[in-house]
């Protein structure tokens, strides 16, 4: 895998798990309410809109990527995005990792090492 290749990947592994943390952080206020207000609520907030600009930023960057890689390759690749996020998750929202998803955690890392390693 190019450089450029390998810097977009780790871009795209960023905004996306910047994304989903935003996100999270948008939906988790329990100030927000219910039903509509929650919504009107959650809009009015800056996390919303980071994420929301976190993937715009993540699309350009995947499809980037993707323009400089095999298809099969990347999609294995960007499965790497399912563990930061679970990680992050954990780190600044105190998500539990079970086993089973620790489990899944260290196959899904093995096999992008092995996706990695064969690029």
């Amino acid at each position: 895998m190019s450089t450029l290749a390998a810097m977009l990947w780790l871009l795209n592994v960023v905004l996306d798990t910047g994304g989903q943390l935003a996100f999270k952080a948008a939906a988790g206020d329990d100030r927000a309410g219910d039903g509509l207000a929650r919504w009107r609520y959650m809009l009015s907030r800056p996390w919303i809109w980071v994420g929301g600009g976190c993937y715009v930023l993540e699309f350009v960057v995947w499809i980037a990527f993707l323009s400089l890689v095999p298809l099969s390759e990347g999609v294995l690749l960007g499965s790497i995005n399912i563990v930061a996020v679970m990680l992050a998750g954990r780190w600044l929202f105190r998500e539990r990792l079970t086993p089973l998803r620790v489990t899944g955690i260290l196959l899904i890392a093995a096999g992008v090492a092995v996706v990695g390693a064969g690029a």
